[in-house]
């Protein structure tokens, strides 16, 4: 007989009014309108990917999303972005819960979304920024650990989580290297309000990858999954491809060519203007200590996801990846995920109780 799923109440379930402690994050191109709507709808909380989307583009998703569902639901910002403040306003605005921030937004930008009533919750990859984000009233934060997807740590999550769950006060999310609800219980047991997963919620029959690229998803082993800086000079956790081989043993010249041909692609997608693309790579040089080069590089990102995640080119393209993908194997409806981790966490609590000895 299958199990019921369970419904747990934790520090992250009161904060933003979900019913279970599981976060869909906000990955470019892929968390769009339909997959944030099944997620909210399934009870866990979705998050829009804004960075590859115009203002207007954000606006008309996040309305997109509310006709659908009254559930809470969360919108990812860049916080280096020049127009990361209109952004902000949009969710104001809208009356979205939660902000998202894939790097730490300002203390102002914090206080005037939590003065809207918006749960502000930064995601951080170590300890001294998640006691900072709090420091300035950051409502929770999302830890990822060294396993997950895009650009990645080193340092594992069952090092880094409980790191910061002893630094810090407020509800922490556990991101990297979850898929299930065995990883929902050892994140709880960690002392993680909830979990946040990207790539099991893009392998699922409600992401609208391509069927091709979610199949390269499937076939991948846990050392096909792998770590470079040479798409954009940051550390970037993805699937292993003749394009990302090629990258890596690109000259500096043709990498540099090849970002500045993409830069000019996303202008034109995004909409920004040379001079606003110019703000947002002195935001990112600062704020990463990057070279001119390393900015430059990573003009790739948006473009090379895109040709993967939208336009379905395997060869063209690069797949971000959790390392979990290697042990992911079917593509379950979002309501059938949740139901099903939520069924697990309950059996694997038994089977803790059942074990303990007065």
């Amino acid at each position: 007989m299958t199990p019921s799923p369970i419904r747990l109440d934790t520090a992250l379930t009161r904060l933003v009014g979900v019913r279970h402690p599981i976060v869909q994050t906000g990955m470019g191109w892929v968390a769009g309108p339909r997959l944030v709507t099944a997620t909210a709808r399934a009870g866990g909380l979705g998050i829009l990917a804004s960075a590859t989307m115009t203002p207007g583009q954000l606006q008309s998703a996040v309305r997109e999303v509310k006709d659908r569902t009254d559930a809470p639901f969360g919108v990812n910002l860049r916080a280096d972005a020049g127009d990361a403040t209109e952004r902000a306003e949009i969710i104001v605005k809208e009356g979205v819960r939660v902000a998202s921030f894939a790097l730490a937004p300002s203390r102002e930008l914090i206080v005037r979304l939590k003065d809207a009533g918006v749960v502000v919750i930064p995601s951080i990859g170590a300890r001294r920024h998640a006691e900072k984000v709090a420091a300035w009233g950051a409502d929770a934060v999302l830890v990822q650990g060294g396993e997950g997807g895009g650009h990645t740590g080193t340092v594992a999550t069952t090092v880094l989580l409980p790191q910061v769950v002893d630094a810090v006060d407020i509800p922490v999310i556990a991101a990297g290297g979850f898929r299930d609800g065995r990883g929902l219980i050892a994140a709880l047991a960690f002392g993680a309000a909830g979990i946040a997963m990207g790539t099991r919620f893009l392998l699922s029959s409600d992401s609208t990858v391509p069927d091709a690229v979610k199949a390269r998803y499937l076939a991948a082993g846990v050392n096909d999954i792998a770590v470079t800086t040479k798409v954009d000079g940051l550390p970037h956790r993805m699937l292993r491809s003749d394009l990302v081989t090629a990258l890596e043993h690109a000259g500096r010249t043709r990498s540099l060519a090849r970002a500045l041909r993409h830069a000019a692609a996303f202008r034109t997608v995004s909409g920004l203007s040379w001079p606003a693309m110019i703000r947002d790579g002195l935001a990112m040089k600062h704020g990463h200590d990057l070279t001119w080069s390393q900015v430059l590089l990573a003009a790739n990102t948006p473009m090379l996801l895109k040709a993967a995640m939208v336009d379905g080119r395997t060869d063209l393209g690069v797949m971000a990846a959790g390392q979990v993908a290697g042990l992911i194997d079917d593509l379950p409806s979002v309501q059938e995920l949740i139901d099903r981790i939520m069924a697990e966490a309950g059996v694997v609590l038994a089977g803790v109780a059942g074990a303990v000895v007065s």
